[in-house]
């Protein structure tokens, strides 16, 4: 395609919300779904690539921020991936609220990325540099509201052949230690990580964390709440067990300083939080550097997401096993290829040019359906 035919005609912006299977139950609410933007981008030469980007429920507001800084993108080379993402990061309102702005600008990134792996016919994790392996390790997330359910799930997970299990802890001390020791009891010595989602005081953290030590965790993710690194650092040096760091990480820097302050003992991230394909891989080399592993993070997202953090995942020299998908907890995902279920809890690589995803355009559709109904509810 020439120069002229790469250059940005188009952004499409389409609000979802996307319906769970289950209500999903974490530390301080139960969510019923979640709200996502559906970011197209089209070249002068008919090329279109899509991406994801996430939203709060409604998604009108990600879908105004993305609108405002669409004219920064139309007429330019679609490859010029680094000089519009950093632009449009530093528009306006964006210059005082980067997490904003990598959760918006994400979906925008990700859809240059796919538009550029269809104009050259390659996959996106080639155009990163390559795959370092040939398929992503997955844990199994549990799901549930009583401890029954929770048990239950999580026996349906090793059964699978899940080596990681994880669920979500900050639900009341007694709730927590009862749901653990179920989970444990179902799950036998396969690899159990728990995620409080910053439920905790740094006080609070470093009891809990006592209380549940005898159940084997392999690492608490986020006990603390986000604002405070130093919080979290006082929990990795008082209780023994490895600590994760999640909400309290978005951009580069944030990782530059959990790191500098040995503050965890992995990263948890995603392109979102990161502000894309670019920044995450940026964030990772710093993870790498400080001797620290990444774990890839989800959100409430489609298969969009989903593939493109699977490109990364198959890039990425320092990822851990155990990473998080969540398309698996939809009523109906966007896309029908590629088949993102894990076997065993793994899923090999695909070379099919850009993300190689196929949307679903009536799931599309019915989305947006949600969408309007959940906004006017």
């Amino acid at each position: 395609m020439t120069e002229s035919g790469m250059r940005i005609a188009a952004i499409r912006t389409t609000p979802l919300a996307l319906a769970f299977k289950e209500p999903y139950h974490w530390a301080g609410r139960v969510d019923d779904g979640a709200g996502v933007v559906l970011v197209e981008v089209e070249t002068e030469g008919g090329l279109t690539g899509v991406g994801e980007s996430v939203a709060a429920l409604p998604a009108d507001g990600t879908l105004a921020a993305i609108r405002a800084v669409t004219p920064l993108f139309l007429g330019q080379p679609a490859h010029d991936i680094e000089r519009l993402v950093t632009a449009a990061r530093h528009l306006g309102s964006f210059n005082h609220t980067p997490w904003y702005a990598a959760l918006t600008l994400a979906g925008v990134e990700m859809a240059l990325w796919d538009l550029l792996g269809k104009a050259v016919g390659w996959p996106v994790h080639r155009l990163l540099g390559g795959a370092v392996r040939d398929e992503v390790d997955y844990f199994g997330f549990v799901q549930g509201d009583t401890t029954e359910e929770l048990a239950e799930d999580a026996r349906e997970l090793a059964a699978a052949g899940y080596a990681v299990i994880y669920m979500k802890v900050g639900r009341g001390e007694e709730a927590d230690v009862r749901n653990t020791a179920a989970v444990r009891e179902a799950i036998g010595d396969r690899r159990l990580r728990l995620d409080p989602n910053c439920a905790w005081s740094v006080a609070e953290a470093i009891h809990m964390i006592g209380r549940l030590r005898e159940f084997e965790p392999e690492w608490i993710e986020q006990p603390t709440p986000l604002e405070s690194i130093s919080a979290l650092r006082q929990v990795r040096e008082s209780v023994g067990v490895p600590i994760a760091a999640d909400q309290a990480v978005f951009t580069p820097a944030d990782v530059y300083d959990i790191c500098r302050q040995r503050a965890a003992d992995v990263i948890v991230l995603s392109p979102h939080e990161a502000g894309g394909l670019l920044a995450f891989g940026k964030a990772a080399a710093i993870v790498e550097a400080a001797g620290v592993a990444v774990c890839l993070h989800g959100q409430g997202v489609s298969g969009i997401t989903d593939a493109a953090q699977h490109q990364l995942g198959l890039r990425t020299a320092s990822l851990t096993d155990g990473n998080q998908i969540m398309h698996q907890l939809l009523v109906e995902d966007l896309i029908t290829a590629p088949d993102l279920t894990p076997a065993h809890g793994k899923l090999g690589r695909w070379e099919t040019p850009g993300l190689g995803v196929e949307l679903d355009r009536d799931a599309v559709a019915r989305a947006a359906e949600l969408h309007e109904h959940w906004a006017g509810r």
